[in-house]
């Protein structure tokens, strides 16, 4: 077919397969963490959004967010039902349409399920698919379209390689939202420890794997850009990693498995809008210096101001999304990005524009969740009772238990 590369398409397809296993190892990552009681639950939820997402994204959210753009702000509904999404490639691209299509789905689907860590152990099950479906639609698609889909902020000028914007500190801000909106899980901060560190640690696993699809692949070819997202995205983990354990060692003297997976994801998260924009050393300062602003606003701010962000989605995602779109501001390299220039080249303008779009994103997020989820609330209730809340959510919001006592 005319314009489509093999290679390339090669590549999407295994990158959007690599973005998809990324919803099932934080399924993992969460439900290792949070109490046995609700490990059902939290996995029942990213899965949920598997299937509630993907069809959202086929019928309208894809055109919501790719469409035609009206006003650098949405898209329209030209593509709705996949009308007009084929396998021949849109101009310039050298991947089929309906492949494009499908890997920004899994970006739509995984986005909604990083909030989930906010509200773990307390939200209902019917209020959480309704919110998910109606933040998809009024707060992610819009957010894709400002900075992927022609809109404002991508003829602006801000750099967002692979989501730092629309996935990290979108989910982040909403995740805040939730947190101060349903209050703390009863008895916070005793809530005990995580049930089984080995699931959190394979779904940390899981997610740097799927990492590489979902930095690499959004280079949308098999190339040197692709190749260079996949190292930087090692880089940025792999410092953050080890910078979160030496923090713990020096500050609590003991370097710990729940530290040095946190780290590991916030470096990931730090590197995605600047994957494709910085080389290997400026990775590895992202990656350190995010680690270090993660670890004290999960260990020291989050108690001081006493919000109960359950499994630290908005002090990782969220607070890490902003530290990788700043830094990028710092980092970028012309050699990669073809005119723009960071600070360490001589130029402040893209530095300012980064931090326009992370005040833009993170204002837009946290307003339009707010709502949402006082909309939510007043019309159905969003958290369960207190009987509930102590029984566990896996037996009353889904009559299952993840651990079966024989004999």
């Amino acid at each position: 077919m005319p314009g489509i590369d093999t290679g390339d398409t090669a590549w999407i397809i295994v990158s959007t397969a690599l973005v998809m296993l990324m919803t099932p190892g934080l399924a993992f990552f969460y439900g290792g963490l949070v109490r046995r009681k609700n490990v059902l639950s939290i996995m029942m939820q990213c899965f949920m959004l598997l299937g509630v997402i993907s069809i959202q994204w086929v019928l309208f959210g894809y055109s919501l967010a790719f469409g035609p753009d009206h006003g650098g702000f949405i898209g329209d509904f030209s593509f709705a039902a996949l009308n007009g999404v084929g396998l021949e490639p849109t101009e310039g691209s050298t991947i089929p349409h309906i492949l494009f299509m499908v890997f920004q789905m899994m970006f739509a689907v995984i986005t909604p399920a990083l909030i989930v860590g906010a509200f773990a152990e307390r939200m209902k099950f019917s209020a959480f698919v309704v919110f998910s479906l109606l933040w998809a639609t009024l707060v992610y698609d819009p957010m894709a379209h400002w900075v992927w889909g022609g809109g404002w902020l991508q003829e602006w000028g801000a750099l967002d390689f692979a989501g730092g914007t629309v996935v990290h500190i979108n989910a982040g801000m909403a995740a805040l939202a939730a947190a101060l909106i349903l209050g703390r899980r009863k008895g916070y901060p005793d809530t005990g420890p995580p049930h089984n560190l080995p699931f959190a640690i394979l779904g940390a696993a899981l997610l740097w794997f799927g990492w590489f699809g979902f930095n690499g692949g959004s280079a949308l070819a098999s190339d040197g850009l692709a190749a260079n997202a996949f190292v930087t995205t090692h880089l940025g983990a792999a410092a953050a990693a080890v910078a979160w354990a030496v923090l713990e060692w020096i500050l609590r003297r003991r370097p710990t498995a729940l530290g040095i997976i946190s780290g590991a994801v916030a470096g990931l998260v730090a590197i995605t809008p600047a994957a494709g924009f910085v080389g290997p050393m400026g990775a590895m300062g992202i990656g350190a210096l995010s680690a270090v602003v993660c670890y004290f606003a999960v260990v020291v701010v989050k108690s001081k101001l006493g919000y109960d962000d359950s499994l630290d989605a908005f002090g990782i995602h969220g607070i890490g999304g902003m530290v990788g779109a700043l830094l990028t501001g710092f980092w970028a390299t012309t050699a990669l990005t073809g005119d723009v220039a960071g600070v360490f080249q001589g130029s402040g303008m893209l530095l300012l524009k980064q931090l326009a779009g992370v005040a833009a994103c993170a204002a837009y997020s946290f307003v339009l969740s707010w709502i949402l989820l006082k909309l939510v609330d007043k019309t159905m209730g969003l958290r369960v009772n207190e009987d509930e809340e102590n029984v566990g959510l896996d037996l009353t919001q889904h009559r299952e238990s993840a651990y079966t006592i024989v004999g």
